[in-house]
C-alpha cells in the first residue's frame, strides 16, 4: 500500500503545483476556469488521501533520525543549489566582457553578409555611429548594428534617446521630424549619412558611399532593341529594372545611353552594357565603342542565342566566340526545362569567389575563348557536366527535341569570360600592356538578369559581381545578405490558445506525471528487488 500511497503523493505535487501555477500565471494568459479548479481539487484530493493513510508513518519519522538526516541533506541541496547559482552569475559577468556570437540558423540571417565583413575589414579610420531612438523602439537596430560592432573595432556604436540628449540633437543639426521615426548617423571623417531605413543594405551602402572616392557610373546603352531599364516596360518580366535598382543599390549612378546620339562614349562613363540587343550597331556606334574600350573602358556585354545584331563579331575580335547553338541540360535543369540550365561549375575568379549554389540561365548560348584576338580572357562559368550546346537549331525549332549530337559542343558548356583587352601590340601576359588594358565580360545570355530571373538563386550576385569586377571594386564582389525564409500557419484565436495552453501547460504537466510514474516504478521495483 506503501508504494501506492507515493505515487498518490507524486501526481498531487504535480497537479496541486500546475494549478497554483496557473492562477500566477492567469494575469498574463487567461485561463480556463476548469482547468485550474480542475488541477487544484484533484492535487488537493491526493494530497489528503497520501496524508490520511500515513499519519503514523510521519509520526514516526519525525521522531526518528532520519528526520535529522533528511535535514541534513537538505541543507546540503541547498547550499548546493546556491553555489550552482554563483556560478551561473558568474558565467553571466563574464559573458558581457567576452562575448562570442552564434548563428545556427539555416539562411544565416543573424549574421553579417559576406559583402558587409568585406567593407568593414577594409575600413581605414574610425566610423562613429549614433543611433536615436526611444527605448521601445531600439531592440531591432541595436541587434543588427551590433552585429557590426562585433565585426570591427573601427565602428563605434552609440545609442541615443531623442528625450534624453537635446544637446547631441542640436550639435548633430538633426531634423526633429526623422527623429520621431527614429535616425541613425554614421560618420567617417568629416562626411556623414543619415539613415531613416534601417536593414543591413542600408548600413552596408551608406557605409561604401562614405568610404568610396569619386561616383562610379554605368551606362545601359539603347537603341538596338535592349532590354530598358526604364519606363512601363522596365517593369515587365524580361524588363531589367530591378537589374537596375540593384546597382543603384551599390551606390553607382545608373542611366541609358543613345549611342547613336552621340559622337563619343561620355566621359564620364565607368561601364558600359549590352543587354540583350537584337538590332546591328550603326558603324559610328562601333568606332565611338571601340575607342573607348582602347582608353582604358569597360563592357558587359549579354547577347542571346540567334540575336540579329552584330556585336558577336565584334566579340569575335576581342578573341571571344559566341556560339551559333543554345545550351540544353536534361538533368541539371529548373524543373526539367532543358533549355533552361543550371550553372554547373564555377572556375576561380573574383566575380564568383564564394559562390556555392547555383545561378540559373534561360535560352543560353554557349561562350569560349579564340586563340587570337587582344584579349586575355578566362572562363568563369559552365553549365552542368551533362549539359551541351545544340547546333542543329533548325531541326530543333521543327521537332520541338533536342538531344547531345556529334556535332554538339559537349558539356560542362562555358556560358560566361571574363577578361582584360590590350590593344596596340601590348601583351598582358609578358607585362608589356597598354597604358589602360579594357576590362570585358561576355555572357551568352540576357535572360539570368531580368526581372524573372534576376532574384532566382545566385543571378543577382552573378551581375552585380561582374559589373564590380568591371568597375575595379573588388571589395564589393559578394554573396549579398541573405533573407529568412517565412513560414507561417495560419490560426484562428481559438485554435491559437488552445495550442497555448498545450504547449504552456498542459504538455510540461504530463511530462511531470510521467516523470513521477517513472520514479515510482523503479523505486517500487528497488524495493521487491
Amino acid at each position: 500500500m506503501g508504494g501506492w500511497n507515493s505515487l498518490l503523493a507524486g501526481v498531487g505535487l504535480v497537479a496541486f503545483g500546475f494549478g497554483l501555477l496557473s492562477i500566477l500565471l492567469s494575469v498574463v494568459y487567461p485561463m480556463p476556469i476548469a482547468w485550474v479548479m480542475g488541477n487544484l481539487g484533484l492535487g488537493a484530493l491526493l494530497l489528503v488521501a497520501w496524508a490520511a493513510s500515513n499519519l503514523d508513518a510521519l509520526r514516526e519519522r519525525l521522531s526518528s533520525g532520519e528526520a535529522r538526516r533528511a535535514g541534513k541533506y537538505g541543507s546540503s541541496a541547498v547550499a548546493s543549489t546556491l553555489l550552482g547559482i554563483a556560478i551561473l552569475g558568474m558565467l553571466g559577468f563574464l559573458s558581457t566582457r567576452y562575448t562570442k556570437r552564434f548563428d545556427w540558423s539555416e539562411q544565416q540571417v543573424h549574421s553579417l553578409s559576406d559583402q558587409s565583413r568585406k567593407v568593414l575589414e577594409a575600413l581605414d579610420r574610425d566610423v562613429n555611429v549614433t543611433a536615436f531612438f526611444r527605448p521601445s523602439d531600439a531592440p531591432p537596430v541595436r541587434d543588427l548594428l551590433e552585429r557590426y560592432d562585433y565585426e570591427s573595432e573601427r565602428f563605434r556604436l552609440e545609442f541615443a534617446d531623442p528625450n534624453a540628449r537635446p544637446d547631441l540633437i542640436l550639435e548633430l543639426g538633426l531634423d526633429e521630424t526623422d527623429l520621431a521615426r527614429g535616425l541613425v548617423r554614421i560618420e567617417m571623417g568629416g562626411d556623414s549619412v543619415d539613415l531613416t531605413a534601417f536593414g543591413e543594405p542600408d548600413v552596408t551602402n551608406a557605409l561604401v558611399k562614405l568610404t568610396r572616392t569619386g561616383e562610379k557610373k554605368v551606362y545601359f546603352v539603347t537603341g538596338h532593341n535592349e532590354r530598358p531599364i526604364e519606363g512601363e516596360a522596365a517593369e515587365a518580366k524580361d524588363g531589367y529594372r530591378r537589374a537596375a535598382q540593384a546597382l543603384r543599390n551599390e551606390n553607382y549612378r545608373v542611366e541609358e545611353l543613345v549611342l547613336g546620339a552621340a559622337a563619343e562614349v561620355p566621359e564620364d562613363a565607368d561601364v558600359l552594357v549590352f543587354a540583350g540587343p537584337t538590332r546591328p550597331l550603326l558603324s559610328r556606334e562601333h568606332a565611338a565603342l571601340d575607342r573607348y574600350l582602347r582608353a582604358g573602358g569597360a563592357a558587359l556585354v549579354m547577347i542571346d542565342p540567334r540575336a540579329q545584331t552584330d556585336l558577336d563579331e565584334t566579340v569575335r575580335t576581342w578573341g571571344v566566340e559566341l556560339g551559333d547553338d543554345i545550351i540544353f541540360d536534361a538533368r541539371l535543369a529548373l524543373f526539367g526545362a532543358a533549355a533552361t540550365p543550371f550553372a554547373g561549375k564555377y572556375d576561380e575568379h573574383p566575380i564568383v569567389e564564394g559562390f556555392r549554389e547555383p545561378a540559373i540561365f534561360h535560352v543560353a548560348r554557349s561562350v569560349t575563348i579564340r586563340d587570337d584576338g587582344p584579349g586575355v580572357f578566362d572562363t568563369v562559368v559552365y553549365t552542368g557536366e551533362e549539359s551541351w550546346a545544340e547546333r542543329d537549331i533548325a531541326g530543333y525549332q521543327a521537332s520541338g527535341r533536342a538531344a547531345a549530337g556529334a556535332d554538339d559542343l559537349e558539356g560542362p558548356v562555358p556560358v560566361l569570360v571574363a577578361g582584360s583587352l590590350v590593344f596596340d601590340g601590348g601583351d598582358a601576359e609578358n607585362g608589356a600592356e597598354s597604358a589602360n588594358p579594357a576590362r570585358v565580360v561576355v555572357v551568352g545570355d540576357s535572360d539570368f538578369a531580368s526581372n524573372e530571373y534576376l532574384d532566382a538563386y545566385l543571378d543577382r550576385d552573378l551581375f552585380v559581381n561582374s559589373v564590380n569586377w568591371l568597375l575595379g571594386d573588388v571589395e564589393s564582389i559578394s554573396i549579398r545578405p541573405n533573407q529568412s525564409r517565412a513560414s507561417r500557419l495560419q490560426l484562428s484565436n481559438d485554435q491559437f490558445q488552445r495550442l497555448q495552453y498545450l504547449s504552456l501547460f498542459v504538455l510540461p504537466e504530463a511530462i511531470a506525471v510521467f516523470g513521477v510514474l517513472a520514479w515510482w516504478a523503479r523505486r517500487r521495483g528497488a524495493g521487491r528487488s
